[in-house]
């Protein structure tokens, strides 16, 4: 059994919100977290505008796409962490759950996209103070 916290970021589209708070925990936590995204009704590609915003911050998306919602990758989270995809995600005992309300970026511009990205980063720093606590 592994002792490496495993966090699941869920929207519907998986195309925007959910990958780029994936993209910011597996950047911060470095390894310490295992880390995955998914989509109740995932889109063809991720959000042009979100790649751009998350390049600024040097992350790239460009080899990433959207993944659908599996109850696997629930049940193999700790921390299920869904934004905006109501019901359709799968509730287990023993998981902890998370819905954080976060604007949509979707048909948004980079200006738009840019504070939805900053409050994720913000909330994801957060998770990763929670999760990995740092040994002093």
């Amino acid at each position: 059994m592994s002792t490496t916290p495993e966090v699941l970021f869920v929207c519907v589209h998986n195309a925007g919100r959910s990958q780029m708070a994936a993209a910011l925990l597996y950047h911060h936590a470095n390894g310490r977290v295992l880390v995955r995204s998914a989509g109740s009704a995932p889109a063809d590609t991720i959000n042009p505008a979100v790649v751009a915003a998350m390049a600024e911050l040097g992350q790239d998306l460009s080899q990433e796409f959207p993944k659908p919602l599996t109850t696997e990758a629930v049940q193999a989270a700790d921390v299920v962490i869904t934004m905006g995809c109501g019901d359709a995600c799968p509730i287990f005992p023993g998981k902890r759950y998370l819905d954080w309300q976060l604007d949509d970026p979707a048909g948004q511009g980079i200006d738009a996209v840019r504070p939805i990205r900053d409050e994720i980063d913000r909330r994801v720093r957060a998770l990763l103070a929670e999760l990995v606590p740092v040994s002093r």
